[in-house]
């Protein structure tokens, strides 16, 4: 598969939502791999921004593709009001596309704020074409629906926002934090049952 086509099958998973305009203009090396590099956690964006002026400044284009860093939308709670944000995917790494060698490994190492390359010992390791799908795939669904993150406990009392059961209240039962589900006991008709509900359909209520 030529580096064209795995953009355009990339593209059809939606990662035309994360190209950036610079990298669409650039020209495509079949030999672009992705690959992985350590930063200082909080200069991801920084890191960026200095590799692409360092590849505008060394006229690497042909060499260094796209640079990266993946985030995904996440919705916080904060005094009973939702706040979306955006969160980095992988604190810490950024992802760069590019047809590696000796003066490529230089100029990217060099880059400020940058501690090495993800690999085997001093030689990066590229990802898969799957693992490189499944990120943009990830990113991509993100943006279309944002995670809630929220911290619900056993025993406390929630309101329901949405749903059949909008408006009852209820007491936390079981809490699934990586699907973001929970079980809550309504009282319905005078009889305790259990319901299946998303993070995003409860409340908290505070005291």
């Amino acid at each position: 598969m030529t580096a064209d086509e795995k953009v355009e099958g990339l593209k059809q998973e939606g990662v035309e939502e994360i190209a950036t305009p610079e990298s669409t203009e650039a020209p495509r090396n079949p030999n672009f791999k992705w690959y992985i590099i350590h930063a200082y956690s909080g200069f991801e964006r920084k890191v960026r921004e200095s590799l692409e002026s360092r590849v505008q400044a060394f006229g690497l284009q042909d060499k260094i593709g796209r640079v990266m860093v993946p985030t995904e939308p996440v919705t916080e709670i904060r005094n009973n009001k939702k706040y979306t944000v955006e969160r980095m995917v992988f604190p810490g790494y950024v992802l760069v596309e590019m047809a590696i060698n000796d003066d490529v490994w230089h100029v990217v190492k060099s880059t400020p704020r940058v501690t090495g390359f993800v690999g085997t010992g001093q030689q990066p390791t590229p990802l898969s074409e799957e693992e490189v799908a499944n990120i943009f795939h990830r990113t991509a669904e993100a943006k279309e629906k944002p995670k809630l993150k929220v911290k619900f406990e056993k025993n406390e009392t929630v309101r329901i926002t949405e749903g059949p059961f909008a408006n009852f209240t209820g007491v936390v039962d079981e809490v699934n934090d990586d699907r973001a589900t929970m079980k809550v006991m309504v009282t319905i008709f005078g009889r305790s049952t259990p319901v299946e509900l998303e993070f995003a359909q409860v409340e908290k209520i505070l005291s």
